[in-house]
């Protein structure tokens, strides 16, 4: 009996590719997206088509996919061109912890892996149990002030606002959390930041290098807490900014690891 399902996709962002590399589907990729660095082999493997607001399309449809997966709003003009073209489209518009595991559990039914996409999520879910166990052991609490763009300054995205809480730290923008959309996630007054008083700053800057020394030096930002204690750090944009596996695992473990350090560090400074 011929495979009933999907044998040709183009996943175009990182995401699609990491769960069907998780699951022992990548056969059934065909082209992925330029910005996908996990797992690492799949850059090796397959031909790059895509960026996140643009695509080849003509190498896309001479890879004879019948199935495009990409991710929100911004894939629209993507999804359009590949539909006019008669290919079959799957955009995602997940903004949560609770639809990055119920994703995992729709791509792997997609493509016919439901027990080991299940499998998959439930270890998820265990390793966010765990954190959550060793965040509430934590002797206090940082408040967080995460940053995904700096030029204007953009706040974390819901996924990483819940991602924060469940490490051990409070988002101090959790109204702004709640917005889809990155515009409306621009802070109009950066000094808003100087009155929530952050006691940690991490920046994820997507597609580049994040400067603490150019942040700490915005007028005013001095008389912060994580500026006036250097405690500001960067979470690399590939672990925390995709709504895939990597920002449960990894990327959940890096906010850990930072917030947990502070802790142990206030401690030790309240004891003195």
């Amino acid at each position: 009996m011929a495979d009933a399902y999907p044998q040709r996709i183009v996943c175009l962002t990182e995401e699609p590719t990491e769960v069907l590399y998780a699951l022992g589907e990548e056969r059934r990729i065909v082209g992925i997206s330029g910005f996908t660095v996990r797992p690492a082999r799949a850059r090796r493997e397959k031909p790059r088509v895509s960026a996140f607001t643009s695509a080849k399309i003509g190498q896309i449809l001479a890879l004879a996919p019948d199935l495009a997966i990409g991710f929100s709003d911004i894939q629209a003009d993507i999804a359009r061109e590949l539909i006019a073209a008669g290919v079959e489209v799957w955009i995602s518009n997940h903004r949560s912890v609770d639809g990055i595991l119920a994703y995992i559990r729709r791509l792997g039914a997609m493509v016919g892996a439901h027990e080991r996409s299940e499998a998959y999520a439930r270890c998820a879910e265990a390793h966010l149990a765990a954190v959550r166990a060793a965040a509430a052991k934590l002797p206090r609490r940082p408040k967080v002030y995460f940053e995904e763009w700096d030029e204007p300054p953009i706040t974390g995205i819901r996924w990483v606002a819940e991602l924060v809480r469940i490490a051990g730290g409070d988002d101090v923008f959790p109204e702004l959390a709640r917005e889809p959309l990155a515009k409306r996630r621009i802070l109009a007054d950066p000094g808003e930041v100087v009155r929530r008083a952050p006691d940690l700053i991490l920046g994820s800057w997507c597609g580049k290098r994040f400067r603490p020394e150019k942040v700490a030096a915005r007028p005013g930002w001095a008389a912060i807490p994580a500026v006036r204690d250097g405690e500001l750090h960067e979470i690399k944009s590939p672990l925390i900014l995709q709504p895939g596996p990597a920002a449960l695992f990894d990327g959940l473990d890096a906010l850990h690891a930072v917030i947990a350090a502070w802790a142990v560090r206030r401690g030790a400074g309240e004891e003195e």
